[in-house]
């Protein structure tokens, strides 16, 4: 709900951290969650000079995330607690992967994109449930990955926190959208941590074949 992006967006911001260009990261030079190639992207469609990520501006940042990722799975639409958790898993793993998920958990079509046939389902649903079918999907994604033996520590803080069993691990998306679907007065904000949660999750195969679409079109189309 619209009323819930600030608090959402500051967890996922203590999610990502700053600047990050691990090598084993499909997205590369990230920060604050941001991509190189997304900055790039959205400098051209703004007319500007692309530049390296780590120069970006906060306004930047926040244009980003909101038109790429919150608008893009509705996020001002869906129930209260489910808004955060599909959010951060766009965050993460693209906006196309958290919807169909989020759709899978739902019983309706798996199109990606986050319609009226799907806002309906969610509002008939116990948010509270729907967070943990959801986190739990994105949980054994993750652990699918093959860099999943790099990041585990991470991505397991992030999504699951606590409930996972690791040393020192404040909750995680699971449990503050829990709490954000029950109303509650307090949630605490997740510590700012340097260890890969905010490393980018993708589906390997469809950059795979985004990858030959953008060879193709070089190739044959001169673009």
């Amino acid at each position: 709900m619209k009323a819930n992006y600030k608090t959402v967006q500051h967890w996922v911001l203590a999610y990502e951290g700053g600047y990050v260009d691990h090598p084993k990261d499909p997205g590369g030079a990230t920060m604050e969650g941001v991509t190189q190639r997304t900055y790039d992207a959205h400098r051209r469609r703004a007319r500007r000079i692309p530049q390296a990520v780590r120069k970006m501006h906060a306004k930047e940042r926040d244009e980003i995330y909101k038109t790429q990722y919150w608008d893009a799975v509705r996020g001002d639409d869906l129930p209260s607690g489910i808004d955060a958790a599909v959010y951060d898993y766009a965050v993460n793993s693209g906006p196309s992967r958290a919807a169909r998920e989020l759709q899978a958990v739902l019983g309706v079509t798996q199109d990606g994109v986050v319609g009226i046939m799907t806002l309906d389902a969610a509002m008939r649903k116990d948010p509270a449930a729907v967070v943990k079918a959801l986190c739990e999907r994105r949980f054994a994604f993750l652990k699918r990955l093959k860099h999943w033996p790099t990041f585990k520590t991470g991505w397991t803080r992030r999504v699951m926190g606590e409930r996972m069993g690791i040393q020192d691990a404040d909750t995680g998306i699971i449990d503050r959208a829990t709490r954000l679907a029950r109303n509650a007065a307090y949630i605490p904000a997740p510590k700012i941590r340097d260890d890969g949660a905010g490393q980018a999750a993708r589906d390997e195969v469809p950059i795979f074949f985004a990858a030959l679409v953008k060879l193709f079109a070089q190739f044959f189309l001169g673009k």
